[in-house]
């Protein structure tokens, strides 16, 4: 028996998750297309896991063609009819990511513009590989940004990189008392809420832009 798993491309489509495409992640599969590349090596899927990793991916389960054991559940047949129905075994989906990225960049922009001719301040929370993919291509800096925050030690102190924000510790939201907080780690967007809901006593709100961006 083998087992793998990967960020299951529905999701990145499905929820414009184009931030979590970055070097350290070197393949986004579907199921219609990992069952082809396990074929090709005489192996089968025989079950399969939907898990919240990433903002949702695949753990896949093989075994040798033909082997007896280890009998192919229905959660199979489940996922690859998910991914027909959304279209994963045509050109659609993927095409129509491209569009749902550029919408959110113009949106974003617009917002944070409007934001900061209004006098507003902004900082982001976590500065996770993601936040650099996000922030270079829709080249929000620290014209916009005046730090972000993450509880890594080991990131404090130093910029992310690109764009230049500043690291620094949590707790430097209460000091500063800004008015927006971007939540950059949207995989954790409701603990970073829970963790930060003291911003609501100055009238601090929350942003998000995956799926789509949110004010809140």
């Amino acid at each position: 028996m083998a087992t793998f798993e990967f960020h299951h491309v529905l999701k990145l489509l499905q929820l414009n998750q184009f931030d979590a495409i970055y070097h350290e992640h070197y393949y986004y599969h579907s199921l219609l297309t990992f069952q082809k590349i396990l074929s090709s090596h005489g192996l089968e899927v025989f079950d399969v896991e939907q898990i919240p990793t990433h903002g949702g991916s695949l753990r896949v389960y093989a075994k040798h063609a033909g082997f007896a054991g280890h009998r192919r559940t229905d959660r199979v047949d489940a996922v690859l009819a998910q991914e027909i129905a959304a279209g994963l075994d045509t050109l659609a989906p993927y095409l129509k990511l491209e569009g749902d990225i550029r919408k959110m960049k113009r949106t974003f922009l617009k917002l944070v513009i409007e934001a900061k001719e209004a006098g507003k301040t902004i900082v982001a929370y976590g500065a996770a590989a993601k936040a650099n993919t996000l922030l270079n291509y829709t080249g929000v800096g620290r014209d916009f940004i005046d730090y972000v925050v993450d509880k890594s030690t080991h990131k404090q102190g130093h910029c992310l990189p690109g764009v230049g924000i500043p690291i620094l510790a949590p707790d430097k939201i209460f000091e500063t008392r800004p008015d927006i907080v971007l939540i950059l780690a949207w995989n954790l967007a409701d603990e970073v809420e829970a963790q930060m809901a003291g911003i609501r006593a100055w009238g601090g709100q929350f942003l998000t832009l995956i799926p789509k961006v949110r004010l809140f």
